[in-house]
């Protein structure tokens, strides 16, 4: 399973680009409004420098002739961008149209495995099953990428399963058991993942049982130095 970071600081895709765990970067409109004075564009180029993967881009239109005219200019800033489109009647469309024409299609917003489906059907390159707003209304959201997976792996669909909305390490896990191709995740959630506190205090014992030895070394040799000058041996 390949992990993607679901952000558009590029402070924190720097960093998770440095630590060689980064595939791909999903971002949207929220995520964008909080790098403010960065024009989406710019942003989006700027990330394709840092990180040779897939880059979604979310459209913003609502009829599927301008969500089509939408995602060719958005599929043009890039050779890496997946273009967002939400699914709904306007957006299955604009995805059968834009796939035809080889624009990669990240279909997002998805909460059942019936959506999930016809934006496979439609062409769309991902489909993006949003698990922690699910889980908010009491329902599994993991289940829902179990179902889309097993559906997709019997009928061989190639549309790959890109689990998002996840919001913590434990669900990262979840969505590689359940066959999901890609998990996209907030840099605290990498972070997150890169830590447990017994592995801390095994690097502090580590370290202090090194230093430990040193200092016994060291005290050996004093001594052993200190018999020879009284004995009279190796001096000159």
């Amino acid at each position: 399973m390949r992990l993607f970071l679901d952000t558009a600081n590029i402070d924190e895709i720097r960093h998770a680009a440095d630590l060689g765990v980064l595939a791909g970067v999903t971002t949207n409109p929220t995520l964008i409004a909080k790098e403010v004075g960065v024009p989406y564009r710019d942003r989006v180029i700027e990330i394709a420098r840092l990180v040779d993967g897939p880059i979604s881009a979310e459209c913003l239109s609502r009829t599927a002739d301008e969500l089509v005219e939408e995602a060719r200019a958005i599929a043009a800033w890039h050779p890496n961008v997946v273009v967002k489109i939400p699914i709904d009647e306007e957006g299955l469309k604009a995805i059968a149209r834009l796939s035809r024409e080889g624009i990669r299609i990240n279909t997002t917003l998805i909460f059942s495995t019936n959506q999930a489906l016809l934006a496979a059907t439609a062409g769309a390159t991902y489909v993006s099953p949003f698990v922690g707003r699910l889980d908010d209304i009491g329902e599994d959201g993991m289940a829902l990428v179990r179902e889309i997976v097993t559906i997709f792996d019997r009928f061989h669909i190639p549309t790959q399963v890109l689990a998002a909305s996840l919001r913590h390490p434990r669900h990262v896990v979840e969505a590689a058991q359940a066959g999901a191709h890609i998990a996209t995740i907030p840099y605290s959630v990498l972070l997150s993942m890169l830590k447990h506190p017994l592995t801390d205090i095994g690097i502090e014992r580590f370290l202090s049982d090194y230093q430990r030895a040193l200092t016994n070394l060291g005290s050996g040799a004093t001594k052993e130095g200190e018999q020879t000058m009284i004995s009279g041996k190796g001096t000159r």
